[in-house]
């Protein structure tokens, strides 16, 4: 039996061949770890936060669009009250004035018979 105090030739040659093979085994590719089924891939997630973004866009200039036409119809339907009134101005007026005109008829048609 060999002893362990002074190592022969072989033992050395063992011990470097480990030794290298250890330092070898570093350099392997590791396994990978794999994503269970069905996870997401990152280009995937960052596809739906771009849709995510694309669709709070269009929301918002939807919600835009609505509220200047609805202003606009706000500020049409005022035109139009105010363009009623001044109809109904007009309209008040000449009833006012052929009013006046037939009582002036009808008492000057009275002094004549009186």
């Amino acid at each position: 039996m060999q002893s362990k105090i002074s190592p022969g030739f072989a033992d050395r040659l063992s011990t470097q061949a480990e030794a290298k093979k250890a330092l070898l085994a570093k350099f392997k590719p590791k396994e990978t770890v794999q994503a269970p089924d069905g996870a997401l891939t990152r280009d995937q997630i960052k596809a739906q936060e771009r849709e995510a973004m694309r669709q709070a866009r269009a929301e918002e200039k939807l919600r835009q669009e609505e509220e200047r036409r609805s202003q606009q119809t706000q500020r049409a339907a005022s035109a139009l009250a105010e363009v009623q009134a001044a109809l109904e101005a007009k309209r008040a007026e000449r009833k006012d004035r052929k009013a006046a005109a037939k009582e002036e008829a009808r008492l000057r048609r009275q002094l004549k018979r009186a």
